[in-house]
């Protein structure tokens, strides 16, 4: 608000606050007074000011002294010395320097203060809008950046999706890798901002089976051998799909895409790289996906118990899947159960999921 603004006057007089009040108030403004710099400089802790008149000779705060200390913590308040003193230039431009705006001499003289008071006032004012505006504009940065965000999440589930939407059953896995992979990055110590981009990258994961024919990819029975060659290259598919993407989900979820089906030992595809030459966003979505696709019930298989499905990784730990980050999946297999247990991941956001695991 531009309107009540607040002077604060100090001076050790009395009989000056007095006058300095009446002057004030007959402008409209509010004034608090205080015959020491020190009280003053408590009350500013937190207590509303708009412009500030002080005293040069004080007893127990030397006016420069005050002016230095309410400056460093508030940049833009006008503030006026008022002195006695009216032929020290020095003394002037000591003031200046600890962050006076005006000055003003003893005795006051009411046509002048009211004129320096009144564009003090009006210079208040445009600063208070200002400040108005700016947290104004940038709230409506803050909704419009929000609203972005949350198209381009919307977005990249609709891109992943487009992979398992032929099949019903897999509709739902897409968001369960999502915050199986988030669970294991969480727990090798990744930021917010690298867990957001796991959890809408995840996603990607076989967007390029959107590449394979539909007599292949919907199959009931094995592939024949020249069928799997066929089926193998989704992981490529979907890296030319994402990877020359700006954004960095799409970057992340490309990268995953060609290194989820690559094992620990080498023995994966489709460049058959081991160990840590497979990046971290691929080995962590390689134990995601194969764990929720044990866990979970498709047209060829049963679903298996969690229990299974554990002792399966760690069966593969050091051949299919990194032994620590299997080891990081089974520290948190409580988390896991919870997901497991969600009837409607699909409604989780990625703020639900971070605070709900914090």
């Amino acid at each position: 608000m531009v309107d009540n603004l607040t002077v604060v006057s100090v001076d050790d007089n009395a009989v000056n606050l007095l006058l300095i009040e009446a002057l004030t108030k007959n402008l409209g403004l509010e004034v608090k007074s205080f015959l020491s710099a020190r009280e003053a400089l408590k009350y500013l802790e937190t207590g509303k000011s708009d412009i500030i008149l002080t005293d040069y000779m004080m007893p127990d705060m030397h006016g420069l002294d005050f002016l230095k200390q309410v400056r460093s913590a508030y940049s833009d308040i006008p503030m006026v010395m008022i002195t006695a003193v009216t032929d020290d230039n020095q003394l002037k431009i000591d003031a200046l320097e600890s962050g006076a705006t005006e000055f003003l001499n003893k005795p006051l003289n009411p046509v002048e203060f009211k004129a320096r008071l009144i564009n003090l006032a009006n210079l208040r004012r445009a600063q208070l809008l200002l400040q108005d505006r700016a947290l104004l504009l940038e709230e409506e940065v803050r909704k419009a950046t929000k609203l972005i965000t949350e198209r381009e999440h919307e977005g990249l589930f609709v891109i992943g999706r487009a992979s398992d939407y032929k099949d019903p059953e897999t509709g739902l896995h897409l968001k369960r890798v999502a915050f199986y992979s988030a669970l294991i990055l969480r727990g090798l110590g990744a930021s917010v901002k690298e867990l957001e981009i796991m959890f809408h990258a995840a996603p990607l994961h076989d967007v390029g089976k959107i590449g394979i024919p539909d007599n292949i990819l919907l199959k009931p029975g094995r592939y024949t051998p020249e069928e799997f060659e066929i089926m193998k290259r989704h992981p490529e598919i979907g890296y030319e799909m994402l990877k020359d993407a700006n954004s960095p989900y799409l970057r992340s979820g490309a990268e995953i895409a060609l290194n989820h089906h690559e094992k620990f030992d080498g023995s994966g595809y489709p460049r058959g790289i081991a160990g840590e030459e497979i990046p971290l966003g691929g080995r962590i979505v390689t134990v995601a996906d194969v764990f929720d696709a044990l866990t979970t019930k498709r047209p060829y298989k049963d679903a298996w118990s969690i229990d299974v499905a554990v002792n399966l990784l760690q069966t593969e730990k050091g051949k299919h899947f990194d032994a620590n980050i299997v080891g990081i999946f089974e520290k948190n297999l409580t988390a896991v159960k919870e997901i497991y247990q969600i009837q409607h991941p699909e409604n989780i956001t990625f703020e639900m999921f971070i605070k709900n695991r914090s």
